[in-house]
Parts: structure tokens; C-alpha cells; sequence
């Protein structure tokens, strides 16, 4: 995910990245950080990305922008459940990916919520 998107995808827009490998690593990064974004990745296992960002909407007053990468088409219907932000597909295109992101991102320093996007 993170060389599709790059640490600059678009000139003056700097992506500082944080990983997390599990639900409570992820949480306590958000709790200590000011997360903007959220990339999770929807076929991992054991707890998939759907479902993280499920419960995150769920136990957060403001969560973090949340995006979503799926495998297959039919899985947004999945993503749309997990009430992300924007749902991305694999394998992912970097142009987009990137694009989707620093939308995200704009949308959100905006205080604009993203519509639901997929790219």
C-alpha cells in the first residue's frame, strides 16, 4: 500500500506513515497520534481490515478517515458495511491510490466529510 501511494504523491502533500500490524496496536497509535488516515487492508488475517474499520467507527467519537483495500468487486458491498470512507481495489493503482488519498486528506484538513468513494 505504501509505495503505491509514496511518501510525497503530489507535490507539497508529505505522508508520514504509521503501521500497525493489530486492532490494539492500531488503536493505541490513534489514541497517542494525530492519525488523519487510515489505510486497512481488507483481506488480512486473522482481523481483517472490514472489520477494523467497523469497530473503529463504533468505539470512536471522531475516528480517523478510514480507507479501505478490497480483493474483489464484490466485496464493496463489505466496505460500504465497514462504513469506511473510501474503498480502494486490488491490486492497486498508484495514480488513483494516490489521488484517493491526498482527497482524503484535503477533505479532512477541509472538515469536510468524503463522501464514500471508490476507486
Amino acid at each position: 500500500m505504501r509505495s503505491a501511494i509514496g511518501d510525497e504523491p503530489v507535490e507539497g502533500v508529505k505522508i508520514e506513515y504509521a503501521v500497525a500490524g493489530e486492532y490494539d496496536e492500531a488503536v493505541s497509535l490513534i489514541d497517542k497520534y494525530a492519525v488523519d488516515l487510515v489505510l486497512l487492508d481488507g483481506e488480512a488475517q486473522p482481523a481483517g481490515g472490514l472489520g477494523i474499520a467497523r469497530q473503529l467507527r463504533d468505539e470512536f467519537d471522531e475516528p480517523p478517515t478510514l480507507a479501505v483495500v478490497v480483493a474483489r468487486a464484490a466485496d464493496r458491498w463489505l466496505a460500504a458495511w465497514s462504513r469506511a470512507d473510501a474503498v480502494l481495489m486490488h491490486p492497486l493503482n498508484p495514480v488513483t491510490t494516490g489521488k484517493t488519498v491526498v482527497d482524503l486528506l484535503v477533505s479532512r484538513a477541509e472538515g469536510v466529510a468524503p463522501a464514500q468513494r471508490a476507486a
